[in-house]
């Protein structure tokens, strides 16, 4: 499998992971992730952060020891600036906002997440950048890098992303949910989904590395969520 770098140096390599791709091996190690690729490639690489299997986007490998100890230092007190954006069910009734609620774990539901005034404190700005009839276009600035966090916050807004199989409604995106008398054509035996996976994606990250020089890493919306988008906006009137 080939990954698509955004950038390359010595000190570390930005990805921009697909959808469906683990960040880092799982517990069994048996499936691919961008981990394991790289360290095929590279050897010796240090993980800074994770994306969800689901999230697609910018993610940050280092390639040394000094270049992980910065890099985590400055994810770990906030000096990065994280921009994600996702579709979301309805429309919000604020165009713009903070939530600002503390996250932890489930205390029954292993591996997910709730909002809880015993959790970590976790903040996100939003800010509505297209409402579309069904869904909203919404970019979103983490201030913290709590598991899950934009699909808890979301969900505690009544506006889970789209597609969320732990927070929201699971069930793929088809054109017959937004297109008025659509018909399946002859050629097809079933209907295949615009989109079948978690509407998120980290679109940019900015940071200064250990020399002082800052980057600006992007990454577009990947073909699947451009996609829906495009059918919403042929068919939302």
């Amino acid at each position: 499998m080939k990954l698509d770098i955004l950038f390359e140096n010595d000190a570390f390599i930005a990805i921009n992971k697909p959808a469906g791709l683990l960040s880092i091996p799982d517990r069994e190690g048996k499936e691919q992730s961008i981990k394991s690729l790289l360290r095929e490639k590279y050897g010796n690489i240090f993980v800074v952060h994770r994306l969800d299997r689901e999230t697609s986007g910018v993610i940050v490998f280092a390639k040394t020891e000094t270049a992980h100890k910065h890099l985590s230092g400055v994810f770990e007190s906030r000096e990065v600036e994280k921009i994600y954006q996702g579709l979301v069910h309805g429309t919000l009734p604020q165009k713009q906002g903070s939530i600002d609620l503390p996250i932890m774990e489930h205390p029954t539901k292993p591996g997910q997440m709730v909002t809880n005034r015993r959790g970590k404190a976790s903040l996100t700005d939003y800010e509505v950048q297209e409402e579309l009839g069904l869904f909203s276009l919404v970019q979103f600035r983490i201030h913290t890098g709590r598991t899950h966090q934009i699909r808890v916050h979301t969900q505690s807004l009544g506006h889970p992303i789209v597609c969320d199989d732990l927070y929201g409604d699971p069930r793929p995106v088809f054109l017959s949910a937004i297109k008025r008398n659509y018909k399946l054509s002859k050629q097809e035996e079933a209907e295949r989904p615009i989109l079948s996976r978690l509407a998120l994606h980290s679109y940019l990250l900015h940071f200064v590395d250990e020399t002082g020089e800052a980057h600006t890493l992007e990454a577009p919306l990947p073909k699947d969520m451009r996609a829906l988008i495009q059918q919403l906006h042929k068919w939302k009137g």
